[in-house]
């Protein structure tokens, strides 16, 4: 069948293949931080600024409530962030980092060298790829 689409040509495996790759490579990493990975994605995003609201981090992660909010839930039993109501608006709850939350930060400094390192691609590679599925992410967000 010489029309038969072929796994080794999809985009989408290549793409699924080195997001679990890359997952397995953090993995150790991670583990001595005491974090998941999409734990570690909340970090980075609180990390860069916070607080930040409940919707928002949700948003900027491309995760729902249902997901959001029990990794929320383990990353504040962690002692690592506190989810506080705002006092204008009740149905906003902004997520604050904790003093162990902001000093997990410099642990965590070299975790995406390490991933670069691992990868074996120039500094210029990584940043032409991840534009590339950036691209590719807001095109595929564009045609739903």
């Amino acid at each position: 069948m010489p029309d038969a689409p072929r796994l080794d040509r999809q985009v989408c495996f290549a793409l699924y293949s080195a997001s679990r790759a890359a997952t397995a490579v953090y993995r150790p990493l991670l583990e001595e931080l005491g974090l998941t990975y999409p734990q570690y994605l909340v970090m980075l995003v609180l990390w860069e600024n916070e607080p930040r609201g409940v919707r928002e981090l949700g948003e900027e992660l491309g995760l729902d409530s249902g997901t959001l909010s029990p990794l929320l839930k383990r990353l504040e039993a962690l002692g690592l962030v506190e989810r506080r109501r705002s006092a204008e608006d009740e149905r906003r709850v902004a997520v604050h980092l904790t003093g162990a939350g902001k000093a997990l930060s410099s642990k965590a400094s070299g975790v995406p060298q390490h991933l670069a390192a691992a990868a074996g691609l120039s500094p210029s590679e990584l940043d032409q790829l991840r534009e590339t599925l950036g691209k590719l992410t807001a095109a595929l967000h564009g045609s739903l």
